[in-house]
């Protein structure tokens, strides 16, 4: 399970800064996808082997000349709730500031860990302005330059200090975990209930590790996994200007805990900009993916083609990634309801799919033979042999060429087009890594 690292403070103190610096780390070693950089206000980082998440706050402040006072109370305190360890943000050039005396009020009440981390000390002059921090009551103030990654690694290690370890799971294990997101009002709540019905004895609830995921066991019909349910959706969000916030980091925990992520959409309106932040964060952390458009039930005159046109329209929007079932069904009546099991279902299998080597071979190279990568200055590049990786989180497949360097993009997707092709890896994502033979 991921620990969630929220960044708070005053607009201006280097919040995003700080977020590009602790999430670029990575970024040097996933390759970037396109489109993927919609959603800036969450990131994956990494340090000392701990994987985490980190939001800023930043994106959601209101940054109006006279912010109110409980609009600073609600984006601290949704910080608050959503993360594990807060990162406290002050700008250490412009000392303390009566925002920041406002935060840090509310901070002092909170019982999760907070770091407060002084921000544009670009050279060590600074740190005698320090002490002035002591005055927030705290703590022990750390020294950091966003900009320039001064003391940036102390502040990593002070955060791991706070990370609940990885507790042991009461799941089991080889049981897949299916969650569903989407935005408020798509029907979530009412699909988990149409699965789950009102026969409670057969599924049991075991508290997540987190502390806001709920797994539900889902067990008849043939089928067993467990139902990832953010408590969220049980809970109705305290003001409703923050749904949208809430969702998605909401979506964040269950996207993380889950193998398979039922994307919902309501039919009435359609794929939104909300939708497609979701869809990215599904991508970044390579889950299998079932569109789920529910509300079928209100659409008038559905005809036959309706279908067919309303589904290119959504894997327009979502493209490049095309290779997703799409299911039309109603929460209320019932409709298609075991399909989108059935289909998550499937979907877990494909995300397991092994392809032995020499069929893979059998298939791929003479493919290859007669569609090679394009020459580059000259150079042609020859692809000798293609392999699976074990033990992946996703189907991850080997080329070996002699110049890997010089196949691109465009390439790698033919190539997993034709992978798509043959072997059914409907709904989940595949990685090509292309390496010196």
């Amino acid at each position: 399970m991921g620990n969630i690292v929220a960044i708070v403070g005053r607009p201006n103190v280097g919040k995003s800064t700080l977020f590009n610096r602790l999430t670029n780390s990575r970024r040097a070693i996933v390759n970037e996808e396109s489109g993927t950089t919609r959603d800036r206000q969450y990131g994956k980082s990494e340090w000392a082997g701990h994987e985490f998440s980190v939001i800023d706050t930043g994106g959601w402040v209101i940054t109006s000349s006279d912010i109110f006072e409980g609009e600073i109370k609600r984006h601290v305190t949704l910080a608050i709730e959503e993360s594990d360890v807060v990162i406290f943000l002050v700008d250490v050039q412009n000392g303390i500031t009566d925002y920041d005396l406002e935060v840090a009020q509310i901070l002092r009440k909170c019982t999760k860990p907070i770091i407060l981390a002084a921000n544009k000390a670009d050279t060590f002059e600074w740190q005698y302005q320090m002490p002035e921090f002591y005055k927030l009551g705290l703590g022990e103030p750390q020294m950091i330059s966003a900009i320039n990654g001064l003391g940036s690694g102390d502040l990593l290690d002070r955060l791991l200090t706070h990370f609940n370890p990885d507790a042991t799971q009461e799941l089991e294990e080889d049981l897949p975990r299916f969650a569903v997101v989407g935005r408020p009002n798509a029907g979530k709540s009412s699909i988990i209930n149409a699965f789950i019905g009102e026969e409670r004895t057969i599924v049991t609830d075991i508290p997540g590790t987190t502390r806001d995921s709920i797994y539900t066991r889902f067990n008849k019909f043939g089928h067993d996994f467990y139902l990832v349910d953010t408590a969220g959706i049980r809970k109705k969000a305290k003001v409703s200007e923050d749904l949208e916030y809430y969702s998605v980091v909401r979506a964040i925990r269950a996207i993380e805990n889950c193998d398979v992520c039922i994307l919902m959409i309501d039919a009435s309106r359609g794929i939104e900009s909300q939708d497609l932040n979701i869809f990215s964060l599904i991508q970044k952390n390579k889950k299998g993916f079932v569109v789920c458009i529910n509300k079928w039930d209100l659409i008038e005159n559905k005809e036959s083609n309706d279908i067919k046109k309303y589904e290119m329209t959504i894997r327009e929007r979502l493209a490049p990634f095309v290779d997703f079932p799409i299911i039309f069904t109603s929460a209320i009546t019932k409709q298609r309801i075991l399909k989108v099991v059935e289909t998550a279902v499937e979907v877990y299998e494909n995300k397991q799919r092994k392809i032995p080597t020499a069929k893979l071979n059998e298939y791929m190279l003479p493919l290859v033979e007669n569609y090679p990568p394009p020459a580059l200055k000259g150079k042609f590049i020859k692809i000798k042999y293609v392999t699976q990786l074990p033990n992946t989180q996703i189907p991850t497949f080997l080329f070996f060429a002699n110049l890997p360097q010089y196949v691109k993009e465009p390439y790698r997707r033919f190539l997993e087009n034709k992978i798509r092709a043959k072997y059914d890896f409907t709904g989940t994502p595949i990685q090509i890594f292309i390496r010196q033979k």
